[in-house]
């Protein structure tokens, strides 16, 4: 799960969004997502699901299991 907080910051910037917006919109504190991106932290999995839904990514992707970004539906 190394690759997690890099992905998830790269997409959020990627989207032009700032931290506390993302963590608005998850209802977390701004400490508690920013824990995701410096890798202190990891969503639980009903989370991770809505992280992955949220920036239109496999949850493999948002892992590091695979470079494919693509959700297989």
């Amino acid at each position: 799960m190394k690759e997690f907080p890099s992905r998830l910051k790269a997409l959020r910037k990627e989207f032009g969004l700032k931290q506390h917006e993302v963590a608005t919109d998850f209802g977390l504190s701004d400490g508690g997502y920013q824990c995701y991106e410096q890798g202190k932290g990891y969503p639980d999995v009903p989370r991770l699901y809505q992280l992955a839904e949220y920036f239109n990514v496999s949850i493999d992707y948002l892992l590091g299991r695979t470079d494919k970004r693509e959700v297989n539906r």
